[in-house]
Formats: structure tokens, C-alpha cells, sequence
């Protein structure tokens, strides 16, 4: 079952890069008493994810802070070298780019597909959302393949 507005985040074990490795953040670090916009993509270094959603939430990261956000996060199923690669590539200093490299939080909240017929395996869906203290206040999720509901220019108007 797909996650819905006033539903809290599950809690979860992630990985984003360190210095050197990646290291662990519980959704528990990541959420309380933190107003956060979460993003989500199919995948890192993908062409509409490298070229149109996560860019747009680097533009706006500023206007998005200037309205209260504590956080912005980019999540994918992908590994923490690789998210950190990919956040330096597109000068996402602004951005946590968080590594969901087995897909549990992902499928906790309902939002994997099954990506094998592109070689991917199991994927996260595009989405976008607002949460206050892990609660999710807004839930943007894609029925397509474009970034139309969840991209930042969206999310900051829901803001």
C-alpha cells in the first residue's frame, strides 16, 4: 500500500556519502522536529533526473529554505558512491543526497516499481514530498514518466 498524507515516515536505516565512506542516517535523524522536502528519482545519472528534476531543486534550493525548509533531500535506490558522485556532478552542495541502496525505505512506503525491463531492478517512483517532523504533509507522485507534480517549482508553491 502506497504511503498517504498524514502518514509518518517508517523508520528506517539509510546511507549518505561521508568524507571518505558512506555512513549511516536513520529517517529518525533525518525528520525529527525538521520541516524536509523529500524528492525521489528512478535512478542516479539518468537523463530526466540529471536533467530536469534534481537541477530544478538545486536552482531553487535557497527559496526553498526561505520557506521554513530545514532540509532538502534526494533519495534513489541506488548506492552512497554513487549518490555522492552524482550530487558533486550537479553541484548539489544544498541537496542530502540520500542512498536508499536496498530499497527499504523505498518499499516501506509503497513507492518501488520494478525497473528489470530497463536493467534497473526494483526502483523507487518519481515523487515529491513535504514533511514536518515525519509526518508527510504533501505528496506529490508521478503517473508518468515526466516530472510534472514533483519537480521544485511545484513543491515551492505547496510551500
Amino acid at each position: 500500500m502506497t504511503i498517504q498524507v498524514h502518514d509518518r515516515i517508517p523508520q528506517c536505516t539509510l546511507k549518505v556519502m561521508g568524507a571518505d565512506l558512506p555512513k549511516d542516517i536513520t529517517t529518525e535523524e533525518i525528520f525529527a522536529n525538521k520541516k524536509v522536502v523529500l524528492f525521489a528519482v528512478p535512478g542516479a545519472f539518468t537523463p530526466g533526473c540529471s536533467q530536469t528534476h534534481l537541477p530544478g531543486y538545486v536552482v531553487n534550493a535557497d527559496k526553498i529554505k526561505a520557506k521554513g525548509v530545514d532540509t532538502i533531500v534526494c533519495l534513489a535506490v541506488n548506492d552512497a558512491f554513487v549518490m555522492g558522485a552524482w550530487g558533486e556532478a550537479q553541484n548539489a552542495e544544498e541537496i542530502m543526497m540520500l542512498a536508499d541502496g536496498n530499497g527499504e525505505l523505498t518499499e516501506a512506503m509503497g513507492l518501488s516499481f520494478d525497473g528489470s525491463g530497463f536493467g534497473m531492478g526494483m526502483r523507487s517512483r518519481r515523487y515529491a514530498m513535504i514533511v514536518d517532523n515525519g509526518k508527510i504533509t504533501k505528496l506529490a507522485l508521478e503517473e508518468g514518466s515526466g516530472v510534472t507534480v514533483s519537480g521544485a517549482d511545484k513543491i515551492l508553491e505547496s510551500l
